[in-house]
């Protein structure tokens, strides 16, 4: 490949639901920034793969780099001269930093908590989801992976030691949002992007961070009913959904076999009730065991 040929990029992420590309957040900040800058990205969803248990995502592969983190990946696509920034005065550059930093210690908490450390959106909706997404046994594993991470980094951005019970500052936690919300909503105001007629990374977090909790159906979010009030951010999506994501149709699932065998039928219901030791076991006993397999007949 001589040098002036862009290197293909291929973007790992989680894939989508609820009319949205991704159901995971820093997933879709790449993903409309992407769009936003008009970088050609060649997405390539973890789902039923085996990289639901150990992938970083999003992960942007560009020749030999390959890129984690979405800061670090729209700095990548940015030196490519994928830049939806550039129009920005040195001003809007120091504000967009500083709304990313206020969405990341305000907003970032109740979002993680709303759909992993909430016990009902967790049981009806998260766990239902992730688990489905990943190939057996994982799907016993993965959900409460990502779980744990989430309340790790709830109480880090909180500043509160692990031993700290998360109950404890759950209501800070959303209080916070919900002002970190109206805030958004305030600097929104009528336009239709945070700096004029042009989508920048700004509207790719805020994007990011807000669509899941607007479009998700969750059995009990009063963020997201606070969210649903604020007219103008709701729009916000709807219309980067509509302009830059209306073709891009989610793929179906690939056909699942439907003869699941009794045994598994009673272990699934019993996982319910008993994840966690569950997840324990499995872990011990099916993980080696499927690795050892696993290593002659990978996804590639």
């Amino acid at each position: 490949m001589n040098g002036n040929m862009a290197a293909a990029m291929e973007l790992r992420c989680w894939g989508g639901d609820w009319g949205l590309p991704s159901v995971h957040t820093e997933s879709l900040i790449v993903l409309a920034y992407a769009k936003f800058s008009g970088a050609k990205v060649t997405v390539s969803p973890i789902d039923w793969t085996w990289r639901t248990l150990t992938a970083t995502v999003p992960e942007l592969l560009c020749g030999d780099s390959a890129v984690q983190e979405p800061t670090q990946i729209l700095n990548f696509l940015r030196k490519q001269r994928f830049n939806a920034d550039f129009e920005l005065t040195a001003r809007q550059g120091a504000d967009t930093m500083a709304y990313i930093a206020l969405i990341e210690e305000k907003l970032m908490p109740a979002v993680l908590h709303t759909f992993w450390v909430d016990a009902e959106n967790y049981a009806n909706l998260t766990r239902p989801w992730f688990a489905s997404h990943s190939p057996f046994p994982l799907n016993f594993i993965v959900p409460s992976r990502h779980a744990n991470a989430a309340l790790s980094r709830i109480l880090l951005t909180k500043g509160e030691a692990p031993l700290h019970r998360i109950t404890e500052v759950e209501g800070k936690i959303y209080s916070d949002a919900k002002e970190c919300l109206n805030l958004l909503a305030y600097r929104l105001g009528q336009a239709n992007f945070f700096f004029g007629n042009s989508p920048t990374s700004l509207d790719a977090f805020v994007f990011g961070f807000v669509a899941p909790l607007y479009k998700a159906s969750l059995p009990s979010s009063p963020l997201q009913s606070h969210l649903k009030q604020l007219d103008n951010i709701t729009h916000f999506c709807d219309n980067i959904l509509a302009v830059y994501f209306s073709s891009d149709h989610p793929s179906p699932p690939p056909p699942v076999q439907e003869s699941m065998d009794a045994n598994l039928q009673k272990l699934t219901q019993l996982v319910n009730k008993e994840s966690n030791l569950i997840e324990k076991v499995l872990l011990l006993s099916f993980y080696p065991l499927c690795m050892s397999s696993w290593v002659h007949v990978s996804d590639g």
